[in-house]
């Protein structure tokens, strides 16, 4: 009988789970379950929202796929806001705070499942990602860098579990207070800082002193030699056989 052939497919996949699963689980089982199930009903809604779809969701993790880099990112940012206006309701020991990573890759699909190492390395950026955070993988970054216009801090090549090549990561920044409105214009006035700042600026002060030195070095110098001269004329006098010292 011929098998029928693999089923390839580029996808952008979102991984995530709970920090502290066990922990909350060990502490209130009942609680935690009833609490984990809300969660992932925000997030189904969130994802379906976002032309996502929801592949898998054993445990404390959620497994989506998505195909556009931008829908998984921005449905990652909502899920989060949604998450913590959820979480607020409870006392910190009891918060569900996820943590999400997300890549972009060639998956190989077989049912409604999703294989290959485009979701294994989903899953290790998502180990990486700080709680109630978003780390995304660097081939997801090359999507959406000119796209979604958060702040993207490089984490670095991080060798991870199972996958031979290390990967580059990168830290979602979406919170209004912590990402520059415009930041072509926060660049301009970086620059102008240099040279106005408080008082009298940087660069002004640099310059002043450079032609300072420019001007008085000259006379720094010959004062210099002059003085060591006659220093070392006078000890010359006090030696007995002076008339025979160079």
């Amino acid at each position: 009988m011929k098998s029928e052939p693999i089923q390839r497919k580029l996808a952008a996949i979102l991984s995530a789970d709970v920090k502290g699963y066990s922990r909350l689980m060990g502490q209130d089982e009942a609680a935690t379950v009833k609490a984990i199930r809300a969660c992932r009903e925000i997030m189904a809604s969130a994802i379906g929202s976002a032309r996502g779809r929801v592949v898998d969701s054993p445990g404390d993790n959620v497994l989506a796929e998505f195909a556009s880099a931008v829908d998984a990112l921005e449905c990652a940012v909502a899920i989060q806001e949604a998450l913590e206006k959820e979480n607020s309701q409870f006392p910190d020991d009891r918060k569900m705070i996820f943590r999400i990573g997300i890549n972009i890759g060639d998956v190989i699909v077989e049912g409604g499942e999703i294989y290959g190492d485009g979701v294994n390395i989903a899953a290790r950026i998502e180990g990486l990602a700080d709680p109630g955070g978003i780390c995304i993988s660097g081939t997801l970054y090359d999507q959406v860098k000119r796209k979604v216009h958060y702040r993207y801090d490089f984490m670095g090549l991080q060798e991870v579990k199972n996958i031979s090549e290390a990967v580059r990561a990168y830290r979602v920044i979406w919170k209004d207070a912590d990402v520059p409105k415009r930041p072509e214009k926060r660049s301009k006035l970086g620059r102008l800082a240099l040279w106005k700042g408080k008082g009298f600026g940087l660069m002004p002060r640099v310059m002043t002193t450079c032609l300072l030195m420019l001007l008085l070095m000259p006379f720094v110098n010959h004062f210099n030699i002059n003085l060591l001269t006659k220093m070392w004329q006078c000890r010359l006098t006090l030696l007995p056989n002076a008339q025979q010292v160079t």
